[in-house]
């Protein structure tokens, strides 16, 4: 019988973990909450408890596994096995995951940026139908993404390889997190496409139910424009060819660099759906040189929230095999 893997995937609220098999197939999948009090030092110790505790539950030991896998927030040195920089968990020092892991479970695991591990899943399981060349883009309440080339996850020189969120689409725009000004990630993420609508609805003069509700103070949200925008209200389909626009062209940047197969939209923002997607790959189309127009396609993503476990498996996978 084929050895199994552990995916484990970390985030702010939860951790995603599961049990697959080699070829990406999730046997059995639960979470835990994430505590992050304590300068989240339960948050390792809560996860070897949670697979210890299912390893009992399932009758499996350590010996049916070949590897774990993890995607974490924050840097990961992927060498030593260890993460810091991660402030949604409170993790302000580097932490030894692998040491306490292993020492713990008895199992290999390896560890990769979260955005780079989903880039992983998606592109063996989802929707880059494992393909050696794709470009995974997540629109949540940040940009986030992970690059895939000829069969290899890109981290750069310093770890900050695709860095797709902070690519600059509008020289001199709106303030960024990072401290620059005009990223992606300012004008396509949840919160971008909010601050899109807010400056179109000052100098937009017709009428407009999208604009009614930001005038009025009402808080507004990225799925209640993109619903707006379906439904045709005029200020409401300016600011989602706005955010399109941009996209589009930041899809243009890496197609043109990369020319990947696939370049796979995911997150909360992509629940807009192919309405978004059609008017992305237009920009795109207008911004590609021509042969990268034909043989890049852009595609939604297709394993949701599985994505971070399913491509811990796929990291595990290719790292013991190595």
């Amino acid at each position: 019988m084929y050895k199994k893997f552990i995916g484990i995937d970390l985030g702010g609220t939860s951790v995603k973990l599961a049990i697959l098999t080699a070829e990406g197939v999730i046997q059995q999948k639960w979470s835990i909450p994430t505590n992050i009090n304590d300068e989240g030092t339960h948050i390792v110790p809560d996860i070897i408890a949670s697979i210890k505790h299912h390893l009992d539950l399932y009758q499996m030991t350590a010996e049916d596994f070949q590897a774990i896998g993890m995607g974490s927030p924050g840097a990961v040195d992927r060498e030593a096995g260890t993460v810091e920089g991660a402030f949604n968990l409170n993790w302000k020092t580097p932490q030894p995951v692998r040491e306490a892991i292993v020492r713990e479970i008895g199992i290999p695991i390896f560890i990769d940026n979260d955005a780079n591990v989903a880039a992983l899943g998606e592109k063996w399981r989802g929707a880059g139908a494992d393909d050696r060349d794709v470009v995974f883009v997540t629109l949540g309440t940040g940009v986030g993404g992970g690059i895939i080339a000829e069969g290899n996850l890109i981290h750069g020189t310093a770890g900050s390889g695709g860095e797709i969120g902070h690519m600059t689409v509008e020289p001199g725009g709106f303030d960024c997190t990072c401290g620059k000004k005009g990223c992606l990630e300012t004008v396509a993420s949840a919160t971008g496409v909010v601050k899109l609508a807010r400056k179109h609805a000052e100098e937009y003069a017709g009428n407009s139910q999208l604009k009614f509700i930001i005038d009025d103070g009402q808080e507004i949200t990225s799925k209640m424009i993109f619903d707006l925008a379906k439904e045709g209200d005029e200020l409401a389909v300016l600011v989602v060819d706005r955010a399109a626009y941009y996209l589009g062209l930041a899809c243009s940047h890496i197609g043109n660099l990369l020319n990947p197969a696939y370049i796979v939209i995911g997150g909360g923002v992509s629940a807009a759906g192919e309405y978004l997607l059609e008017q992305v790959r237009t920009y795109f189309a207008e911004f590609s040189f021509p042969n990268v127009k034909k043989t890049t396609h852009i595609k939604l993503a297709a394993l949701g929230n599985d994505a971070g476990i399913v491509g811990a498996a796929y990291l595990a996978l290719t790292e013991i095999s190595k």
